[in-house]
């Protein structure tokens, strides 16, 4: 039970090399309701790692030690793309956790100051609680789409509309295999597909030890499904799950992977595999409106909800833009497009880790 209000003091810094600590807040994040896998200390230990950052976490606590609210922070640095604290780096998701309006607003006003003490001129926070005074809030950008899994594989397959339906049809009787686990030879598979996906689609790829560390801090809470043709692998995904939920959240295929029908039995075949893992629920993650990725997610039956990110800047500072879509950005991507797979992935992971 929760303790009661009077009894909380102010929020703080948890020591994340503190295991004990970690234990508690990841307690305390897979017992919330609006929990997502970017909330656990591991998802955050594992990219600052894997990306030269720092991992900050504030958490508000009774006075029994009993934690009423956390908020885990990404400290970000980057020469191109300035300085930010972010929840959650390099996710999607994140944000203010808790079941009390007034933590929420604590959380929000200690985080502002961690990020003045550190100098971070800007604080990003996706998801969650928005703040009120002095925050700017996006509801417009991006959208989440989300919905139940069905009852079993043929359920599956009805739920999703006819039109993209037939298209699963023709993957399943294509010349495709499946390959599912966590260990290095799906990582090395799945890298391979993904660096070319985005390097095809103008962005700089993360570095391979980003996709290592997260599977390596959470462990069963994430694996990759690959899909091959006669021993190439074409379309893969990395996953989270938290709470009977399944998160597609690193996915890419090659320009083959089209024509293979390899995309639509990836998707499927995950469906069919997070059931199998006791998932009821699907989450297709985040995508800018009116774009075709999420035309592609509406063709498959979800419905797109407008997401809630909040941000607060320094006087006289401008919010921190790293979205590749950004007319900023345009001519970088299209340069980007051309460049060689092997001076993308040699140069891109360099750019990408300070994205956040």
């Amino acid at each position: 039970m929760n303790a009661p209000i009077s009894t909380l003091v102010a929020a703080e810094q948890a020591d994340l090399a503190d295991a004990g600590v970690r234990a508690r807040i990841d307690d305390y994040v897979r017992a919330h309701p609006r929990a997502t896998p970017f909330h656990l200390t591991g998802w955050n230990v594992a990219v600052a790692r894997a990306c030269g950052q720092t991992a900050h976490c504030l958490i508000a606590q009774a006075a029994d030690g009993e934690i009423a609210g956390v908020l885990p922070l990404t400290e970000i640095r980057s020469p191109l793309f300035g300085k930010a604290l972010v929840s959650t780096g390099f996710a999607v998701d994140g944000g203010i956790l808790t079941r009390r309006e007034s933590i929420a607003e604590e959380l929000a006003a200690a985080a502002w100051s961690l990020a003045e003490k550190i100098g971070c001129p800007s604080l990003e926070l996706r998801g969650g609680p928005a703040p009120g005074e002095g925050w700017i809030v996006d509801d417009t950008t991006y959208l989440g789409f989300a919905r139940d899994l069905a009852g079993d594989d043929d359920a599956e397959l009805l739920a999703i509309p006819r039109k993209q339906r037939a298209e699963v049809r023709k993957s399943l009787d294509a010349d495709l295999q499946i390959a599912i686990g966590n260990w290095p030879n799906d990582l090395a598979m799945h890298y391979e597909v993904f660096s070319q996906s985005v390097r095809n689609l103008g962005t700089p790829v993360f570095p391979a030890k980003l996709f290592r560390e997260v599977a390596k801090e959470l462990g069963d809470h994430a694996d990759i499904v690959t899909v091959t043709h006669r021993g190439t692998p074409h379309a893969s995904v990395f996953s989270l799950y938290l709470n009977g939920i399944v998160y597609p959240f690193w996915g890419g295929g090659t320009r083959e992977a089209r024509a293979l029908k390899a995309n639509d039995r990836l998707y499927y075949e995950l469906m069919c595999h997070a059931r199998r893992r006791a998932c009821t629920r699907y989450d297709f993650g985040r995508s800018k409106a009116g774009t075709g990725v999420a035309a592609f997610k509406k063709n498959w039956g979800f419905e797109g909800v407008p997401l809630r990110y909040a941000k607060r800047v320094a006087d006289g500072a401008a919010p921190r833009e790293t979205n590749p879509m950004s007319p900023k950005y345009r001519l970088q991507v299209a340069l980007w497009k051309k460049l060689p797979l092997w001076l993308a992935n040699a140069v891109g992971p360099v750019i990408a880790k300070g994205l956040g």
